[in-house]
């Protein structure tokens, strides 16, 4: 269990009170922390007004330049009156904001419930929010944020991870394993040819978004980045392939109503699954020595997690040999 301080363990109610104060709030000493690793948030009580969420960055992750676009992109959003959760903003037009070393932003508070992604109804109106995100997302592009790529999300995880997390006992099935699951992924990526890569939000699952009075509202951009459409629709699917079919068709319905969406990216939804599992291992590695992470995760790094892993690669592996999903 690491034993150090991570710079998140100054981030006590008096500083971040005082963090808040600084842009000229009065906190009435409520404070809680919600489920948040990759960065701290809180819900702050404010006199006489609504609570605010305080949402810390965590050092390192993001230049200010590329958090700068990341709300510039949300407030461009909720400007055409979509259910985006924007930063809030001060009189000068600043949305992000420096206390001690740490930058933060302010954001209303949303309240709210995970949708169900079962009910078809509901996938009808995500897809309409969504159509409507993406025609502004493919106005223009983003000039600091990064790319959804092979390289980031797969091939520089399973360096990590093989190099310095997998057990000895494992290594030789993980590398196998990943080596052919990479080679397929840019295998399919090379043959999906130009493919249109647009802002979206990259990380739609339903933990990011509340669902009230019948509609829908999206929260936490800190993933940002350009992708193809489909990123921000694959992670709605599941089920038995049947099932996926008719969610699809109905989140598309929606969709369709205001952007157009390429068939063809239904080819790369498995793979873009498939970087995903890279991806979450490396992220719990790489923020391990984050007291916050074996805390939550115990179940990481242990050799059972990785013997689970490998067959889970593998029967991704055999995924991505399937035929992509067809609207009817």
């Amino acid at each position: 269990m690491p034993t150090s301080k991570h710079p998140f363990h100054i981030l006590t109610p008096d500083f971040i009170m005082d963090a808040v104060e600084s842009q000229g709030f009065r906190c009435d000493c409520r404070n809680l922390a919600l489920n948040s690793y990759e960065n701290r948030v809180y819900q702050v009580g404010i006199e006489d007004a609504r609570p605010l969420i305080a949402k810390f960055y965590r050092p390192g992750r993001w230049s200010d330049k590329q958090i700068i676009e990341e709300h510039d992109f949300s407030i461009e959003l909720a400007g055409h009156e979509l259910p985006v959760v924007a930063p809030w903003r001060n009189a000068g037009g600043e949305s992000l904001f420096h206390y001690h070393h740490f930058r933060f932003a302010l954001y209303p508070q949303q309240g709210g419930h995970a949708p169900e992604f079962d009910n078809l109804d509901n996938l009808l109106i995500l897809g309409r929010m969504l159509g409507r995100i993406h025609q502004a997302g493919a106005v223009k592009p983003f000039r600091h944020r990064p790319t959804l790529d092979s390289l980031s999300f797969g091939h520089e995880s399973v360096a990590l991870i093989r190099e310095s997390f997998i057990p000895a006992e494992y290594r030789e099935s993980y590398t196998a394993v990943t080596g052919q699951l990479l080679a397929a992924i840019d295998g399919i990526l090379s043959a999906a040819g130009l493919v249109r890569f647009i802002r979206v939000h990259g990380d739609c699952h339903s933990g990011n978004i509340l669902w009230r009075d019948n509609a829908p509202h999206f929260v936490d951009f800190d993933d940002a980045r350009m992708a193809p459409a489909v990123q921000d629709l694959w992670m709605m699917l599941s089920g038995e392939r049947s099932r996926q079919i008719a969610q699809l068709e109905a989140l598309l319905e929606g969709y369709s109503e205001f952007c157009d969406f390429d068939p063809a990216e239904l080819r790369l939804i498995e793979v873009l699954r498939a970087l995903r599992m890279l991806h979450y291992s490396a992220w719990l590695a790489r923020r391990w020595e984050d007291p916050v992470f074996p805390l939550t995760f115990p179940w990481f790094n242990t050799v059972r997690y990785w013997g689970e892993q490998i067959l889970e690669l593998r029967e991704q592996l055999a995924a991505l040999a399937e035929p992509p999903l067809e609207l009817s």
